[in-house]
């Protein structure tokens, strides 16, 4: 379920904050684009009428107008055009603003004609440069400052990223609340299923209790015999399931104010070794290396069964003459338990399948060992509740179960 939360909630979060970059970045190209085609149109119209190039619709070519030039005004940019001669002198500058011609500006005409040796235009990235410019060999250089331009798109530019940041947060909040709007018909499905479950193996534990006991009571002879034997079989049975059923219910009712300071070291090496007279009837070896002392906020009890079902998991799927290895470390940032026995692989689609309820890859062999799928559902539950992940992979014969807890203590 909390998967199911965090898969909605990113999509949804994810979804409407490419929009909002989208959008944001969208306004910032068509920006830098309308002023890149400003400049860039002014140093082209002001080459064509430094030149004389005639107009598109009259293609006659006329004469340079200085007094046209000289009065020609430009709005929007500072834009400044020097007139050379054969030797890229400048014989005459030209302001097409308000502004009078700076020594700034004349620095920076004399530094574009030295060191260029050849007609071109350059306008450059906006967001660094100062100045873009049309140079025309021997005939004119025209400046326009693009400061001005530089401070405006940097500034809508921080600007697009500080409406970003603050709209994530409002994203943040609208996602957490269509998930919830979401998920909540699903919540409420599982929160039936699961009482649905405690509530039935309360009610069926019972009655089965009673039966099991009338059972023991009946008189055995041998017209009876395989009957009452089928009957005593088929009911442990079913009070082994709805054990499981309970303990499936009471890991999935944890409750963290529950949990207390616990040396997770000795839980497993004590577990490891209760199970070594299990593993030796199929002649299995388990070798330990636990880190002693690592200490762990958590449900005493659960972190038992936990072991308990990962260890009895590997020696029922464990070769016969083989080695069960436990590993358990601890690091500034987290704490790692290795169960790996040597036995036939799990395949890549059954290593997240295994820990769904009552799955079982092999059914046949399931139902003669009176397993019924719910052990490593219950191991999941109490590793999930613990803010842990767990996952099983197979390489070269062996089959590990790898749990991995924060390290709250650093």
């Amino acid at each position: 379920m909390e998967n199911l939360r965090k898969k909605t909630f990113f999509t949804i979060f994810g979804i409407i904050s490419f929009f909002a970059i989208f959008f944001a970045t969208f306004f910032n190209i068509q920006t830098y684009h309308r002023e890149y085609t400003g400049i860039l149109n002014n140093l082209t119209r002001m080459r064509n009428l430094t030149l004389g190039k005639p107009n598109p619709l009259n293609q006659e070519k006329k004469p340079l107008d200085e007094d046209k030039l000289h009065n020609r005004k430009v709005m929007d940019y500072e834009v400044y055009t020097f007139i050379l001669n054969e030797e890229n002198n400048i014989i005459d500058k030209i302001s097409h603003s308000d502004n009078s011609i700076s020594k700034k500006i004349e620095l920076q005409a004399k530094n574009i004609i030295q060191k260029n040796n050849a007609s071109l235009v350059k306008i450059g990235f906006l967001y660094l440069g100062n100045y873009a410019y049309n140079f025309e060999q021997g005939k004119s250089l025209t400046i326009v400052d693009t400061t001005s331009t530089k401070n405006m798109l940097l500034k809508n530019l921080l600007l697009s990223l500080l409406l970003i940041l603050i709209g994530e947060l409002f994203i943040y909040i609208i996602s957490k609340k269509i998930t919830e709007w979401i998920t909540k018909p699903v919540v409420m499905s599982f929160t039936r299923e699961k009482e649905f479950v405690a509530n039935a193996s309360h009610e069926l534990k019972t009655p089965l209790a009673v039966m099991m006991a009338s059972i023991d009571c009946l008189d055995v002879n041998k017209k009876n015999e395989k009957w009452i034997n089928n009957l005593k079989s088929e009911s442990d049975r079913m009070n082994n399931l709805i054990t499981k059923l309970l303990d499936l219910s009471k890991t999935e009712y944890l409750k963290k104010e529950n949990f207390s300071k616990n040396d997770i070291s000795r839980i497993i090496e004590k577990r490891a070794l209760t199970f070594e007279s299990l593993a030796y009837e199929k002649n299995i070896i388990i070798k330990t290396d636990i880190m002693e002392k690592i200490s762990f906020l958590c449900h005493k009890e659960s972190m038992d069964e936990l072991a308990s079902i990962l260890i009895d998991n590997a020696i029922s799927h464990g070769k016969k003459d083989s080695t069960i290895e436990v590993h358990l470390t601890s690091d500034k940032s987290e704490i790692k338990l290795e169960i790996i026995n040597e036995g036939d692989p799990i395949s890549q689609e059954e290593c997240e399948k295994i820990f769904e309820r009552f799955y079982r890859s092999d059914k046949s062999h399931n139902r003669k060992s009176g397993r019924y799928g719910l052990g490593l559902a219950i191991a999941k539950n109490i590793v999930t509740v613990h803010d842990g992940t767990i996952k099983a992979f197979s390489k070269d014969g062996y089959t590990t179960f790898e749990v991995r807890f924060k390290n709250k203590e650093h």
